[in-house]
């Protein structure tokens, strides 16, 4: 017989594997004829069904608003990349914190019911404001209230984390319907794959696509559609309510646990006895059976030091991967994929990889007598996690090397163009800088001028035009050093201007306008895609679709140019011509590259996470299981928060650097984790996994490792 074994209580991709388990004599196939009778006769409930679609709606709202996060923290609130990292880890841990104060609120006070209502409209509230405070006409307080809003919906998702699905098995009656609760959760995970794989494609479409407020992109929009889903998941679960059985709170295992290691500790300080262990000291209170049980928990919580290492690598694929993304080449010919877009990878990864490690790695590895232990395959899995950050590492070097090149604190950038009709000699007298002769629509750079600090310097322009006229022109112009400054020649003036080189925050190309008459707009259109540079501007003008652009004054000549991802441009146009320059090369390393380490690191989530949560479970006491499930979440929020004290230092310019520091924290760790786990003894159980599920009232096992934090009939017999 199988049975379903769950992924990781809390990825955004839950599925599931099938394991094989030998068949114990006096099984679930032995149930008497009557035994079968009964359970044909129970109804099945249809109170879950409401409970399926909170949980779609749900998982879309989360996974849809993370997905384009850390683009809104860069693009429309303006964080740098690594204070948009910090701010991203930071909502991650607060996420995966808050489910420990869930399963206490749910357990000991509300009951899963009320807590799921209560807790989910503080997250639709969050979700709503984070969408307002997206639109910029509403000229609302943007970093303020967007982060009140993020901290709302991680008080949210992380309240009703622990309660959904146990509250959804609490619909059933046990043992009677075991098949039919198996049934339940493969819909449930269903759901939450569905919510995540399709919110995850559709937000940064929305995003990027739809132009509102004056933006050329929506936020507000892709923010939005997750917020009413929110709402839409309050009312279809409340709409439940005559159909639910709703148990009452029957106090928690984690409280109970933290008390009796308290007075423990106080009772130790105080006394002068000695005992063979210090939680002895707690046995006249609470028994000896709860402090064994301790003990043989915090023997396996030991492992878990080294855990959020681990999470600190694999959660940055929403922050740290997705940046990479928007430095890279996303064209696949039919469609342009992007930066945030590429984070489905890992789901649809996971849901091949896990029958393929089930049935053929895992098969093959025991019989070449390798990985044969949870813990060696967890030690396996923490490598192939530093395998891959190497990896992206490289990834990273080859994308630095197609940066252009900055002008450091001691020097300036002069780029100068010559729009008009006539050629053109340019001389800065305070730098002895000549330009060679330029003649209409050139084009002239120079990248290594010394300059310290603030200064005046004098531009000189002589236009030798055909009809044998000179024109003489001057200007007189602050430059500072560190800088990057273009100058181009207008019909009336010199024109200067701070140049703007470095590849934009999210990806897209930008274009600048520089009109020898200045007097009209310029268009560009490509399809349905249209974008307007005022005249007299030469302001950068982002352009977030990609592609072959015609290009013009609205009453003048057309002409056509292809802008592509990361490339800035300036486009030279006088009357009947126009040039265009590359300013910044566009994206040359296609995103695709990326595969090799989402590859390896989905094949190291297989083998960490999934097998970490399944030792956990297996090697903990059965009155402890929700404890082990709680610390085992609180392992990802320390794991966010190391990337938030990491980026937080900011120990390195390069991505790259940053890469590697993460890989060889990940080494070490994994060689500290492998210390530990040879000093450790497996726990083996009494009864067999089928047994223990009949004791615990039939709970089903996947029930347990979904919500151990949450239901206290794991501890009735």
């Amino acid at each position: 017989m199988s049975h379903l074994s769950q992924k990781n209580s809390e990825n955004p991709n839950t599925t599931f594997k099938l394991v094989s388990v030998e068949e114990p004599k006096n099984s679930f196939q032995d149930t008497s004829k009557d035994e079968e009778a009964i359970q044909k006769k129970l109804p099945y409930p249809k109170s879950v069904f409401f409970i399926i679609c909170n949980e779609f709606c749900e998982r879309f709202n989360y996974y849809g608003m993370r997905t384009i996060l850390v683009l809104y923290l860069t693009d429309i609130l303006l964080y740098s990349n690594a204070d948009a990292k910090i701010i991203y880890h930071s909502f991650t841990m607060f996420a995966y914190f808050f489910p420990v104060l869930g399963a206490i609120l749910s357990d000991s006070y509300l009951g899963k019911f009320r807590t799921i209502l209560y807790v989910s409209m503080i997250y639709a509230v969050g979700s709503i404001l984070l969408a307002l405070t997206a639109i910029k006409p509403l000229n609302m307080p943007q970093k303020g209230m967007s982060i009140l809003g993020l901290l709302l919906i991680a008080v949210g998702t992380g309240g009703i984390k622990p309660c959904v699905s146990a509250f959804g098995g609490d619909q059933f009656i046990l043992p009677q319907q075991e098949t039919q609760l198996a049934l339940f959760f493969s819909f449930f995970y269903f759901s939450i794959n569905a919510g995540s794989l399709i919110s995850t494609s559709v937000t940064p479409i929305l995003r990027q696509n739809v132009h509102c407020f004056g933006e050329n992109s929506c936020f507000s929009l892709a923010f939005a559609l997750p917020g009413v889903l929110m709402v839409v998941s309050i009312v279809l679960f409340g709409l439940g309510k005559p159909l639910y059985k709703v148990k009452k709170p029957g106090g928690n295992v984690i409280v109970d646990v933290t008390k009796c290691i308290t007075y423990a500790i106080g009772k130790k300080i105080k006394s002068k006895e000695k005992k063979e262990h210090w939680l002895d000291f707690a046995e006249d209170k609470y028994g000896v059976q709860l402090v064994t049980d301790i003990k043989s928990t915090l023997n396996v919580l030991v492992l878990y030091i080294p855990l959020p290492i681990f999470w600190a690598l694999y959660d940055q694929q929403g922050s740290g991967w997705t940046f990479q993304a928007v430095r890279m080449d996303g064209d696949i010919g039919f469609y342009t994929i992007l930066p945030d877009q590429f984070q489905v990878v890992n789901p649809l990864l996971i849901l091949a990889f896990i029958p393929i490690f089930s049935y053929w790695v895992y098969p093959l590895l025991s019989k070449c007598n390798l990985l044969k232990t949870p813990l060696q395959r967890m030690a396996a899995g923490g490598l192939l996690a530093a395998v891959a950050f190497a990896v992206s590492a490289l990834v990273s070097i080859a994308l630095e090397n197609t940066d252009p090149v900055l002008p450091s604190a001691g020097n300036i950038q002069l780029r100068i163009y010559n729009p008009s009709p006539c050629s053109a000699s340019f001389y800065v007298k305070e730098l002895n800088l000549e330009s060679p002769p330029m003649e209409s629509m050139d084009y002239y750079e120079k990248k290594d001028i010394d300059l310290m600090g603030n200064t005046s310097l004098t531009f000189q322009l002589t236009l030798n035009c055909l009809n044998g006229e000179t024109i003489h022109k001057e200007s007189k112009e602050n430059v500072e050093g560190g800088n990057s400054y273009g100058i181009y020649f207008g019909k009336d003036a010199i024109h200067c201007y701070l140049d703007e080189i470095a590849k934009s925050e999210d990806g897209f190309p930008r274009v600048r306008t520089l009109d020898y008459s200045a007097d009209e707009n310029i268009t560009y259109i490509m399809d349905s895609y249209s974008y307007t540079a005022a005249a007299g501007n030469n302001e950068l003008l982002t352009i977030d679709e990609p592609g072959d652009y015609k290009y013009g004054r609205q009453n003048g000549s057309r002409f056509s140019s292809k802008f592509l991802l990361g490339g800035i441009y300036t486009v030279m146009l006088s009357d009947n011509h126009s040039k265009v320059i590359t300013v910044t090369e566009p994206n040359s390393v296609h995103m695709l590259w990326l595969l090799p380490q989402y590859f390896i690191i989905t094949g190291a989530e297989i083998m960490f996470s999934i097998t970490g949560l399944e030792f956990s479970y297996s090697q903990a006491p059965s009155s402890m299981k929700s404890l082990m499930q709680a610390c085992w979440l609180l392992t990802t929020a320390f794991g966010n928060l190391i990337i938030v004290i990491i980026e937080s230092a900011k120990i390195f310019d390069k991505q790259s650097n940053d890469f590697f520091l993460y890989t060889g924290l990940m080494v070490v760790d994994i060689i500290l984790f492998a210390f530990l786990a040879m000093k450790y003894k497996y726990v083996q159980s009494e009864t067999s996994e089928l047994e223990e599920l009949k004791d615990t009232n039939g709970d089903d096992h996947d029930e347990k490792i979904k919500n151990g934090l949450d239901n206290p009939t794991y501890k009735e017999k």
